[in-house]
């Protein structure tokens, strides 16, 4: 009974969350939300469509054809050329997107590499799968970055898939063009998928550029990328992204989800085409806001430098410090994160995520969110300060 949840774990971003909201007066930086809401630009859209009557009907399950369009337009627009009718779906946001893609292009038993630390709910939608997630430690010296040889050193028989988000989820690492680039070939050598998560694109500072191996035509075969309307436009509740890949990898995609979900929420499909026709602004405007809370982030921490060490993000709205050594013991015990972020969520009511969520690589370190208001930043370091004082 319950066979295929046994191992699977409530995640445990959404249970430190859950245990902040037994304080009525907790700040968290937790979990990934926006402070912002969704732009008055993709709510008229929606607006219209609702008024027009056209939100309550399923949609074709890979989405509405103009929707579709509007993301082949967008994808050319950042060099990568794909048929809105046969190599894009739009999905219930891009965890649904990861989770059809995993159940499409594998069997039970196979194995996915997966870079560590990441995002700690793809361990849970590998595990899923029936497949078992392998882990690559990144190289926290040399700011998080791919070590190659390790990969190579994890390939075998079972080994399906390379699966990384780029920009990093908890580091806020992008992956040189040189880096992926190797990754690639690497792929190509032993006939692996590289499934690429850039929800986090849009966000990018210091004039860094993200690439994508998508744009490269004769990796197509085996490159799929997912994206998400939810971190870049606000929309985390509306459940919409897409996945995109060659015809013949999309042909499986589209089964598996039209069997999870028959379709995206229409009404957010709509929120989506106000996003790509009207949103570029709104997007500005988000950048450059999560810029000055990611300096005023780093200027506290750098006051904190009794306690952590960081290397400074380059994208997404995280950073991901490093908890010093004489600060993981608590009445001459040793701790860990969870129990350290524990004791700041009891004593200060400040929630932070324990690195060990994103894997054995991320323990002692915190994942902090400055996607949140730039006054609960202040108050909440105000209460470090205090209670490291």
């Amino acid at each position: 009974m319950f066979e295929r949840t046994k191992d699977l774990k409530l995640s445990i971003i959404k249970q430190i969350e859950l245990r902040a909201s037994n304080y009525p007066d907790v700040i968290s930086l937790a979990q990934g939300i926006p402070s912002f809401d969704t732009p008055p630009c993709i709510k008229r859209r929606v607006e219209r469509a609702l008024k027009r009557g056209v939100v309550a009907k399923y949609s074709l399950s890979p989405g509405l054809p103009e929707l579709r369009e509007l993301i082949e337009l967008q994808l050319a627009n950042e060099n990568m050329y794909y048929d809105f009718e046969k190599e894009i779906v739009v999905t219930a946001g891009s965890i649904q997107a990861i989770t059809a893609t995993i159940l499409a292009i594998t069997k039970s038993g196979d194995e996915i590499i997966i870079p560590e630390p990441t995002y700690t709910s793809y361990r849970e939608v590998i595990t899923l799968a029936g497949c078992k997630p392998v882990f690559a430690p990144l190289n926290e010296e040399k700011g998080w970055s791919f070590e190659l040889d390790q990969y190579e050193k994890l390939i075998n028989e079972k080994t399906k898939a390379i699966f990384y988000c780029n920009p990093n989820n908890p580091t806020g690492t992008i992956y040189t063009k040189e880096q992926l680039l190797e990754l690639a070939k690497l792929a190509k050598k032993y006939n692996l998928f590289l499934i690429s998560d850039e929800v986090y694109k849009d966000f990018v500072y210091d004039d860094q550029k993200i690439f994508s191996l998508a744009e490269i035509p004769e990796y197509r075969n085996f490159v799929i990328r997912i994206y998400g309307f939810s971190k870049a436009y606000a929309m985390t509740g509306w459940r919409v992204g897409y996945v995109h890949s060659d015809e013949k990898i999309m042909n499986e995609i589209i089964k598996v989800h039209d069997s999870l979900v028959t379709c995206a929420p229409v009404i957010s499909q709509y929120g989506a085409m106000g996003a790509l026709e009207m949103g570029k602004k709104d997007l500005e405007n988000f950048n450059r806001e999560y810029k000055r809370r990611l300096d005023l982030t780093v200027n506290r921490l750098m006051r904190l430098n009794k306690v952590f060490s960081f290397v400074e993000p380059k994208s997404s709205y995280y950073v991901f410090p490093r908890i010093l050594k004489n600060k993981l013991t608590k009445d001459d015990h040793k701790i860990n994160s969870w129990d350290f972020s524990l004791d700041l969520l009891d004593k200060c009511q400040v929630a932070f995520v324990p690195g060990f969520a994103f894997g054995k690589n991320g323990e002692e370190h915190v994942r902090i969110s400055f996607g949140r208001s730039r006054e609960d930043i202040i108050k909440a370091f105000n209460r470090l300060d205090d209670y490291f004082s």
